[in-house]
């Protein structure tokens, strides 16, 4: 006999969730007698009584966010081994191998089985952001599993669920775990970034662009960047260690641009080979008559909901048709969207408008995606939210 409430799903409804889609949408449920509480463990079931996976009983569209196939008892142990295997891969990537990196992002919501979980590892400080209620009901056994798996190493577990996960019938607030907060500094591919784990955007840094910032310092020598949207300046380190002439950061928060400010001293930058500047970049980008040799876009998502992809679509198209005209001939452009609701060819078709709009030759020169410590789950491609491109516009 189950210990978890039942869920029940109409005939023929069950397919996806045999090809392991960690989904599973309220119209696919029959008529619940007795519906769980959300944030509650659910088992569910074909129409034949067939057992088919476990997971959270969510509110909304997506009914149950699955995060096992198995029928296995969801106790601390669970969680341990869950965390563990996450953290072998990080090990198998390299990225606890050495001093030169000690910051990754240790889960990835589905891509290592934790729909609405979120876990960034920042020098021994592990920041959690839950999307769900049954996640952040499971924040303390999480949070006890992760000492159990870092050891001494881990000094301080902080919730940031506030701005994920509300509702009416949960309020959340951030807290700490376990430890205490101090400021935190870590080491990204030799380079120094300080990490407000308190006030920054998401859970203080952007891991995900860890590969993506290399092609910058690959491609910043010898020439002067703009780095539009810049948050706490990590591409602009990576385009003047590579060699950048000059380079502009310019975002609309006084506070990211103080972040950068500190990231420049504390990656000996001279203050002639950089400039920051607050201001509203679509602004920017119409009203400067600047022109740059390398242009990088990494804009806050633009739709976090597919009803307001059109929009979304028409600011992509504007700023990189923008950015398209401020760039020298032969310029180098980073065209970055992190919106999960525009898919690749949306994006990329996007910036075909925005080369036709500045009356553009433009070459692909790579297509980007988020780094090996956010993994995508083979069976749920909605996993890929970071679509990049490297562009030359002629």
């Amino acid at each position: 006999m189950s210990q978890y409430p039942k869920i029940i799903l109409k005939p023929g409804k069950e397919a996806a969730v045999l090809r392991f889609h960690p989904w599973i949408f309220s119209g696919a449920l029959t008529f619940l007698k007795s519906e769980p509480k959300e944030g509650d463990i659910v088992e569910v079931f074909s129409y034949d009584q067939a057992y088919l996976a476990t997971g959270h009983y969510c509110k909304g569209s997506i009914a149950v966010k699955v995060f096992s196939f198995s029928q296995v008892v969801i106790d601390p142990e669970f969680w341990k081994e869950r965390l563990s295997k996450a953290l072998e891969l990080r090990k198998k990537l390299g990225l606890m191998m050495d001093g030169s990196i000690n910051a990754f992002r240790l889960v990835n919501m589905e891509g290592d089985g934790f729909p609405g979980l979120i876990i960034d590892y920042y020098n021994g400080v592990a920041v959690i952001q839950t999307h769900t209620a049954g996640m952040y009901q499971a924040r303390h056994e999480i949070s006890v599993a992760l000492k159990e798996i870092f050891g001494e190493s881990l000094k301080t577990v902080y919730d940031k669920s506030s701005e994920t996960f509300h509702n009416a019938l949960q309020a959340t607030r951030d807290e700490i775990l376990h430890g205490e907060i101090a400021p935190v500094t870590i080491t990204e591919t030799g380079h120094k970034f300080i990490v407000d784990i308190e006030k920054g955007q998401k859970t203080g840094f952007f891991l995900d662009q860890r590969g993506n910032r290399m092609f910058a310092q690959f491609y910043g020598k010898g020439r002067k960047v703009l780095n539009a949207f810049c948050y706490s300046g990590a591409f602009s380190v990576y385009a003047i260690k590579g060699g950048a002439t000059l380079v502009h950061s310019v975002d609309s928060s006084q506070q990211a641009i103080g972040w950068t400010k500190e990231n420049m001293k504390l990656n000996d930058i001279a203050e002639s080979s950089h400039t920051e500047e607050v201001a509203d970049v679509k602004r920017f980008l119409t009203q400067t008559t600047e022109c740059y040799d390398m242009i990088i876009l990494d804009p806050p998502a633009f739709a976090k909901h597919h009803n307001i992809s059109h929009n979304a679509l028409q600011a992509y198209i504007y700023i990189n048709a923008q950015a398209m005209k401020r760039l020298n001939r032969g310029g180098i452009l980073f065209s970055f969207s992190c919106s999960q609701a525009i898919n690749r060819e949306m994006f990329r078709s996007a910036i075909q408008a925005a080369a036709i709009e500045s009356g553009k030759k433009v070459k692909i020169l790579h297509q980007l995606s988020q780094g090996p410590d956010h993994p995508i789950s083979i069976f749920h491609p909605e996993g890929e939210y970071l679509k990049g491109l490297i562009l030359e516009v002629e």
